[in-house]
């Protein structure tokens, strides 16, 4: 089990998204809350609030980046293989539509191999309620420690 996800499962869902924003101060902007977090999937949402609003008040796109890098991330480091590592090598993204309401990101590395190396391509979609506001393609390029 990574030491991501022992802090995980001893912190649980409510406070590892604090965690995450101390370790990394950046993610705090958008207050994530992890709804779940395992090998293969991760789930964050974050609220629609003042602090995350663009200037038609909707949530702003950095905010859905923010969010999407947040899930990929930790479920790549959730995902690889013992004595493996990782880094974010790019990221496409699709704004489908407005997010005008709290926002779930969804990063479903299920179809991926994380046994191997290499560039991995991690898919988030994020939503507002049911409808899919935001799309991204997330290149983890992951090699041996």
């Amino acid at each position: 089990m990574s030491q991501m996800l022992q802090m995980y499962t001893q912190v649980g869902p409510e406070q590892f998204g604090t965690l995450i924003g101390q370790t990394a101060p950046y993610f705090a902007s958008i207050a994530p809350r992890f709804v779940e977090l395992r090998p293969g999937y991760a789930e964050v949402t974050f609220a629609k609030r003042q602090e995350v609003l663009n200037h038609l008040g909707t949530v702003h796109a950095i905010a859905l980046c923010n969010a999407a890098e947040l899930a990929a991330g930790t479920m790549t480091d959730v995902s690889i293989a013992e004595g493996c590592r990782w880094i974010p090598k790019g990221m496409t993204v699709e704004y489908l539509a407005k997010a005008e309401g709290d926002v779930v990101a969804i990063a479903d590395g299920s179809e991926i191999d994380w046994q191997s190396t290499g560039d991995m391509v991690v898919p988030v979609t994020a939503y507002v309620g049911e409808k899919a506001v935001f799309r991204a393609a997330i290149t983890m390029y992951v090699s041996r420690a």
